[in-house]
């Protein structure tokens, strides 16, 4: 796998720094650790403690009585999950914009990352506690807290990657940017295989214990403060942007735009073309995985009647197959161009959500709770979509801040997160309304499905594919950098 580029006519050569991006991955580790917890956990939380409020019984005593009621209280589920989204969808620009403006002796975005992780590390372990003892709003208002906080740490995180990564090699980056995170994504994972929270919410009142989701909450935020601590003590920004100063300029050069970027003249028609069709594109996409992100913890426990380890094992069979389309979806771009390797990814997930419409409650009883043995063939499902997602994740983020220059990549990365969280604002209170208005948990597969299909066709039709510059590659161990 080549990693370095150099061109004929300046002699500047392009290394991807492995060493130095894998530490840039820890902020990564961090957002994808909280919130693999937080999606996991939060959803079922919610609707256990209004079905309380509304019904006066536990969601395992309406499970074991009149199901439907379950389905009945995911619409309000999905306006407190959207709430949640809507004030990221303000806040990321927001932070975007403020970072990119901003100078102090730790870097542009350093002061907060360091805030953001502190404060959202606190107040993360006091949702479970507030749920614990049936207390809406302050669970809400921690959830909240998190939110706001987790924004002003994730923008800046994010765009920690383009400040100081040449545009050619930004892919390739953002693969191993993001097996850092799914490294942090399958920590969450192993504790909710062991601590399962189907075993807390079937249980009676007198015998949850409020350890077995307090633990997973706790180690999240322990171990998003560790990561941070190491992004501070080896990412030194200041230091960085002068000695990549010429490197960022010959990437400049070589991008892949319709139109040069730069600082001063205004974004050309055609490049604002390009970035609105992928934020449509990226609305839709985030739209049908954030459906099947949102609610898969409930139509597990719910509708196919399983343990909840099942929504952790899925968790890691895609998160395996994540890693291996990170480690490919670089090389392939480079090859194909990041427009088919998304619009591949697209079709690829969109074959995984057919197959899903086929999965249903066994009807074969092995938990002690009377749960149904899990139905294998969503295994299957979530390796095939996860391959699939990550070849859009890895270059849909690059293409984005491929379009703006360096002193705007945390705007543009507000942009791109913009999108995301709209499309996970809306998706869950229009889901939720699914639910209610058909009464069926199968809904969620064609829901996602019909998404991904519409992104597809979209993005195809509407993004070109514009490759980078020839350039001439180094071969063997001169293609690989470990330089500090």
């Amino acid at each position: 796998m080549d990693n370095t580029t150099q061109t004929a006519t300046t002699g500047i050569t392009l290394k991807l720094n492995r060493k130095r991006t894998a530490l840039i991955g820890f902020a990564f580790f961090g957002i994808l650790l909280l919130w693999q917890v937080y999606d996991s956990w939060c959803p079922t939380f919610l609707t256990d403690i209004f079905a309380r409020k509304m019904y006066g019984l536990s969601s395992a005593e309406l499970k074991a009585g009149d199901a439907t009621k379950i389905l009945n209280v995911q619409w309000i589920v999905g306006i407190i999950m959207a709430c949640d989204n809507l004030a990221a969808l303000l806040l990321l620009p927001l932070f975007g914009n403020i970072s990119d403006r901003t100078k102090s002796p730790i870097g542009k975005r350093m002061p907060f990352i360091l805030t953001g992780a502190f404060v959202s590390a606190i107040a993360f372990p006091f949702i479970p506690l507030f749920f614990h003892y049936n207390n809406i709003l302050g669970m809400v208002i921690m959830m909240l807290i998190v939110l706001m906080f987790m924004m002003m740490y994730r923008n800046p995180a994010v765009a920690l990657m383009p400040d100081i990564t040449p545009k050619p090699l930004r892919a390739k980056a953002n693969g191993i940017i993001n097996i850092m995170g799914y490294l942090g994504g399958a920590a969450a994972t192993v504790l909710g295989i062991f601590l399962k929270l189907s075993d807390y919410i079937n249980a009676s009142d007198n015998a949850r214990k409020i350890w077995t989701i307090e633990i997973p909450f706790i180690a999240a935020s322990v171990l998003m403060v560790i990561s941070t601590l190491v992004l501070f003590f080896t990412i030194k920004e200041n230091k960085l942007a002068v000695q990549l100063k010429d490197e960022m300029e010959e990437g400049e050069k070589q991008a892949a735009v319709e139109t040069p970027v730069t600082d001063d003249a205004p974004m050309s028609p055609a490049n604002k073309r390009m970035l609105l069709a992928i934020l449509a594109a990226e609305f839709l996409w985030f739209m049908s995985d954030n459906a099947i992100g949102t609610y898969i913890g409930n139509y597990v426990i719910y509708y196919l009647n399983s343990v909840s380890s099942a929504t952790m094992i899925l968790t890691i069979v895609g998160g395996l197959a994540s890693v291996i389309g990170f480690a490919l979806g670089g090389s392939i771009a480079d090859k194909i161009g990041r427009k088919w390797t998304i619009s591949c990814g697209l079709g690829i997930t969109f074959a995984a959500l057919i197959v899903m419409c086929f999965a249903h409650p066994t009807g074969v009883v092995t938990g002690a709770n009377g749960e149904y043995t899990f139905p294998t063939l969503l295994y299957a499902v979530w390796f095939i979509k996860g391959f699939g997602m990550s070849l859009v994740h890895i270059c849909s983020f690059p293409m984005v801040v491929e379009l703006c220059s360096s002193e705007k990549i945390g705007r543009f990365t507000g942009y791109y997160y913009a999108a995301s969280m709209a499309a996970q604002t809306v998706t869950p209170i229009l889901l939720g309304l699914v639910f209610n208005l058909s009464g069926r948990w199968g809904v969620l597969p064609i829901y996602s499905m019909s998404l991904t299909l519409l992104s597809f066709l979209v993005f195809t039709a509407l993004v070109k594919n514009i490759r980078t510059n020839k350039v001439q590659n180094a071969k063997g161990l001169a293609a690989f950098d470990t330089d500090d």
